[in-house]
């Protein structure tokens, strides 16, 4: 028994209205993800498409293959918009606009009247928008490899579907059809792009809820300020592991900030702060750690190293601080910071513990005249 066209056509786009307002549904409720806007764009064109190849296949005629073959196209370029503007954040705009080249090629053989030759390039372009969809997820597979991969399979496999179409019509060789074209490689199309669109909208939901996830979870653990991490992610990583001998906690205090708040205003402070900031993030290495740990205290972690290194990044930085000249509004200023530091012990001290001497530390630096670095009893590795 042949399988009724029509039925899986209208389930089609069914499955793509419902995963349009789907999409549409979760960017009112996060504007920020603006390529959620883009795919459901794009699935509201290929559903204008299927409401217009439907109207083709009961009234074959020009302006309807027309419509049905731009409606396709424009979707899928769309559609690969809105992968690249997931991958990357950048605008969907390029991409979009250069996949709709194909538009160029395919519809004037359809205007011409030769929809056969109109088809088989329809067929043949959305085949390879979608297999370059597939290419956007791939190079972005690392962030989340288990679902990323399974979309790219799934895009794929529709790509595949729709080349089966274009090499059918070009093997029949018929430029004019004067009707929809009826084969087994239409049939099996839209079987795997019902089953497909099924899995890349479960797939590509989950992918996104899970960025969402980790986006609120740096929110939680990042000072938005000066972009570090803040007192909650420092603790997290390391407040229940016990500190050994070669690992070193800095903590870092702006020297009269508040008198900078007062005389310069609070924009200027705030731009006191981002400068340090950076000039901590710049000295550090790839295994060292920073956070702001509130108002003008900042904190360092470093593992595997030792008392003459750890005093010669403090330096440094504190030195790097001190030249820096601040534009503020009423004029340039220029601040000084003062640090103190300690290492752990060889049977383990608590993150608690050296992080409270090396606050002593950073007390005596202000005793002793501030813009210095103060190392405290537990500076030695033993």
């Amino acid at each position: 028994m042949s399988l009724d066209y029509t039925s899986l056509l209208l389930a089609v786009g069914f499955s793509a209205t419902c995963l349009s307002l789907t999409l549409f549904g979760m960017w009112l409720t996060a504007r920020s993800e603006k390529f959620l806007l883009t795919w459901a764009i794009s699935l509201l064109l290929v559903v204008g498409d299927i409401f217009a190849y439907d109207a083709y296949i009961d009234m074959p005629g020009r302006l309807l293959g027309i419509a049905t073959l731009a409606l396709l196209l424009l979707g899928f370029s769309a559609m690969l918009g809105a992968a690249y503007q997931f991958r990357t954040g950048a605008s969907p705009v390029p991409r979009t606009v250069f996949g709709s080249i194909a538009l160029a090629v395919a519809l004037p053989p359809m205007a011409l009247g030769y929809d056969g030759l109109g088809f088989m390039f329809e067929n043949l372009f959305a085949a390879l928008l979608l297999f370059a969809t597939a290419f956007e997820y791939w190079k972005g597979r690392n962030e989340a490899p288990a679902l990323t991969i399974g979309i790219t399979a799934l895009y794929s496999a529709t790509a595949t579907s729709f080349a089966l179409c274009a090499m059918v019509l070009a093997w029949d060789g018929k430029l004019i059809l004067g009707h929809a074209p009826s084969n087994w490689a239409e049939e099996l199309s839209l079987i795997i792009v019902i089953a497909s669109m099924t899995g890349i909208g479960a797939l590509s939901l989950a992918l996104n809820q899970g960025r969402l996830a980790r986006h609120h979870r740096h929110n939680a653990l990042t000072d938005p300020l000066t972009g570090l991490l803040n007192r909650r992610a420092l603790f997290d990583m390391h407040g229940n592991a016990p500190v050994g001998a070669f690992t070193a906690v800095v903590v870092f205090d702006l020297d009269g900030f508040k008198a900078i708040n007062d005389e310069f205003g609070h924009a200027a402070g705030d731009e006191v702060l981002r400068v340090f900031a950076r000039e901590l993030a710049g000295n550090l290495r790839p295994a060292d750690v920073a956070a702001r740990m509130g108002g003008e205290e900042f904190a360092l972690v470093l593992k595997r190293t030792l008392p003459e290194t750890v005093e010669a990044t403090a330096e440094a930085i504190r030195a790097a601080f001190a030249a820096c000249c601040i534009e503020t509004e009423t004029g340039p200023l220029t601040c000084t910071v003062s640090a103190g530091f300690a290492f752990g012990t060889k049977e383990g001290l608590s993150f608690d513990k050296v992080l409270s001497a090396a606050d002593k530390a950073l007390y005596a630096a202000k005793r002793g005249g501030r813009n210095r670095v103060t190392a405290s009893a537990f500076r030695r590795a033993s």
